[in-house]
């Protein structure tokens, strides 16, 4: 059996993104052990990120559920809140970056400061990219387009939405561990 194009290409690309995640965690192992290390407190937004996030991921999983059973409707309201609580997702990372400002730690100074901004952003700058796959499987939904016969893009959209997923808290055990 061979694999959808289309999904081998979604695998490569979280495959690079996986290892951009690693280089990165790993840049950040490397550069703490090299001198002055700020110490601050870890805005408390990302536990909320961190909650969003992983219920985003029941509300797709739920979605994709109803559309093996052809439950459009259900499909429908169920992409509509993950699309939602992917935007929450955003806020609540916009939220931390205020919490660190309001802190002093700022992109440009302390490096421990500044991966915490680059993990949240290129993590968030995919969410972006996902937010836009949803909303288009979304659009495919009222477009009768996505049913128990037609589940290609459904399953990469939940596919991709998951990993996403589990990159956020990766991030956040990782931060959490090493700060």
């Amino acid at each position: 059996m061979s694999m959808h194009p289309q999904k081998f290409a979604l695998w490569l690309f979280m495959i690079s993104i996986g290892m951009t995640f690693a280089a990165l965690t790993s840049a950040y192992i490397v550069k703490s052990g090299e001198g002055p290390w700020l110490e601050f407190e870890m805005p408390g937004q990302f536990w909320y990120s961190t909650v969003i996030i992983c219920l985003s991921s029941t509300t797709i999983q739920a979605a994709y559920f109803l559309a093996k059973k052809d439950n459009l409707g259900g499909v429908k309201i169920l992409l509509a809140v993950t699309f939602l609580l992917g935007l929450g997702f955003l806020a609540s990372q916009w939220g931390a970056w205020k919490q660190l400002v309001a802190e002093e730690v700022y992109f440009v100074g302390n490096p421990s400061g500044s991966f915490i901004y680059v993990f949240s952003g290129v993590h968030g700058f995919h969410i972006i990219a996902a937010l836009i796959f949803v909303l288009a499987t979304l659009i495919s939904a009222f477009r009768y387009k996505v049913h128990s016969k037609k589940m290609t893009r459904l399953e990469m959209c939940v596919t991709f939405w998951h990993f996403l997923g589990i990159i956020w808290v990766y991030l956040f055990v990782f931060i959490m561990m090493n700060r």
